[in-house]
């Protein structure tokens, strides 16, 4: 799946296949037939039905959970908007390559399988307060970067990114696709003092304003104000949705980017799940407008699809409860 124009992807993003009703009835069948009141293992119990949905199984599985991690460079550093130089991109990318960061831990405890891909971290986008950060091709490449980056294979994709600069793309995204100012979606990101986080707030409606109405088109909001790192976050959600592989969204840059298949088709994200909310100030608020609810609240503001990979731990408790519990009838118990 490989997409040559914005006009193929548009129309791609909406037409999406449904979940497996079949699949899912069987698996709420199983849980109401468990050795326990029914709903008192809470949302253990949705996530083994979802999980049942978007696989295509009543037992779902997750032997093959694949972790997606994409790095970008954005322009709009120049503007003072990190409390890191723009160069720890393609840093951290080597220490990735190295098994040094978060990630690589959090992939090998949960035993997922990690992949890092670098989307030309050594070109920067543009920066978006003067010019739209990508051209029409550069989206192209890297939404199909993403979407090429899903494996037909992947029981469960979780989604992740590394990119100087990009929780400022990310902010100017939100507010296109939901609204608001900057100071409705604008955080700390990587920890700026009172003086960077005015820049930062100063930049995003600086970018605002300088794209105004074509915001509007979701797909253009994000080749004007996004990053190719989350071009190819949307790229992956849209080919893990087309090949109904369930989807663990992480932090506020990859919902953002997530979003914009959101806003292109009415339940464009119900094979995801949010696996955290972040610290980052606007994150908590973008779930909310998505209607989901995360999983996890650690008060982490890392990225790398670090609590996307933490929250797998809950699914595989959800699915152990599921395949492995005893119905009343297998362990003669008297249902209520």
């Amino acid at each position: 799946m490989t997409f040559r124009t914005i006009d193929e992807l548009r129309m791609a993003c909406l037409v999406l296949p449904e979940g497996n009703d079949t699949s899912a009835t069987a698996a709420a069948a199983r849980q109401s037939i468990l050795t326990k009141p029914l709903g008192s293992l809470g949302r253990l119990e949705e996530i083994a039905i979802w999980l049942a949905r978007w696989q295509g199984r009543a037992i779902p599985r997750l032997d093959r959970v694949h972790v997606l991690v994409f790095a970008g460079s954005h322009g709009v550093t120049a503007q003072g908007v990190s409390a890191f130089p723009a160069e720890v991109t393609a840093q951290m990318v080597q220490n990735f390559a190295r098994g040094g960061a978060a990630i690589n831990q959090l992939a090998r405890q949960t035993g997922a399988k990690l992949v890092v891909k670098s989307l030309e971290i050594e070109k920067p986008t543009a920066d978006f307060t003067q010019a739209p950060a990508m051209t029409a091709d550069e989206l192209l490449e890297a939404v199909n970067a993403g979407i090429n980056s899903v494996q037909d294979e992947a029981d469960l994709v979780c989604l992740g990114e590394m990119g100087i600069g990009n929780t400022t793309a990310a902010a100017a995204l939100a507010a296109a696709l939901f609204g608001g100012t900057a100071r409705d979606w604008v955080g700390r990101g990587t920890g700026v003092d009172d003086a960077g986080f005015s820049r930062k707030v100063e930049v995003v409606d600086r970018a605002l304003a300088h794209h105004a109405k074509a915001l509007a088109d979701p797909l253009e909001a994000l080749r004007r104000v996004g990053g190719r790192e989350l071009a190819a976050m949307f790229g992956a959600a849209l080919a893990s949705r087309k090949r109904r592989i369930p989807l663990m969204l992480d932090g506020f840059v990859c919902t953002a980017a997530a979003a914009v298949l959101a806003r292109l088709a009415q339940g464009g994200l119900a094979h995801a799940m949010t696996g955290h909310v972040s610290a980052e100030a606007g994150h908590r608020k973008l779930v909310d407008c998505l209607g989901q609810r995360p999983l996890l609240d650690l008060g982490m503001r890392l990225g790398e699809a670090s609590g996307a990979c933490l929250a797998v731990d809950i699914l595989r408790g959800a699915i152990a409860c599921h395949s492995g519990m005893a119905t009343f009838t297998e362990a003669g118990i008297a249902e209520g």
